[in-house]
């Protein structure tokens, strides 16, 4: 259950399952307490039968102001990536596991804060009506809070990343978020196996 007592996102789903109508009706969504300081709810974006459907954490502070997902610092590292594994960029919808910004204060400056497992859990009928939506034939998995929503609290990303795991007659793809190239202190090879990762998830949709 989520902090303020809500029963999470379920109740806010509209009639019309597609993507216009879901991101109308998440705009509204008081699911849990996160939507009383976020800026906006930041939902996926990218085209109706898209091939990938890559699932990060929750909006950055640049999501958040902008309303999209993945146009900060972190989605320019995707790009990059996703442009080197072959992945087009209008084959893939884009989107995360929590809908609005969890921060903490310090001084002027908005700290991430990582989702709870009562938040990831509230947002998830989003994820799910949009994987309903897409159906995409590759599901990436960017880092341990989407992990957790997509595939279960006992996948580990550090364990089984790389490897393409079944998800309801598709195949997911897990690697780490890309924000945490930014983070490591050998960017490069960290970078090198975000890449390797994604390179996985291209073949995986071929059919290789």
């Amino acid at each position: 259950m989520a902090k303020d007592g809500n029963k999470g996102a379920a109740s806010f789903l509209p009639d019309r399952l597609d993507l216009d109508a879901l991101r109308d009706a998440a705009a509204g969504c008081r699911g849990c307490d996160l939507y009383r300081n976020a800026t906006a709810t930041v939902f996926g974006e990218g085209p109706p039968g898209a091939r990938f459907l890559l699932v990060g954490e929750q909006p950055g502070d640049q999501e958040d102001r902008q309303g999209a997902p993945f146009v900060g610092p972190a989605g320019r590292v995707l790009d990059r990536a996703l442009a080197e594994a072959g992945i087009k960029r209008d084959e893939v919808y884009v989107t995360n596991a929590v809908k609005h910004f969890s921060f903490t204060l310090r001084g002027k400056r908005r700290i991430h804060q990582k989702p709870t497992a009562a938040e990831i859990d509230a947002c998830r009928p989003w994820l799910t009506a949009e994987l309903a939506v897409v159906e995409p034939e590759v599901v990436v998995v960017l880092g341990a809070t989407a992990a957790r929503s997509v595939l279960g609290p006992a996948f580990r990303v550090t364990k089984e990343r790389g490897v393409p795991v079944p998800l309801g007659g598709r195949l997911a793809v897990a690697t780490i978020h890309p924000s945490a190239v930014l983070r490591a202190p050998d960017r490069d090879a960290t970078y090198a196996g975000f890449l390797a990762d994604l390179q996985v998830a291209a073949r995986t949709a071929d059919g290789s």
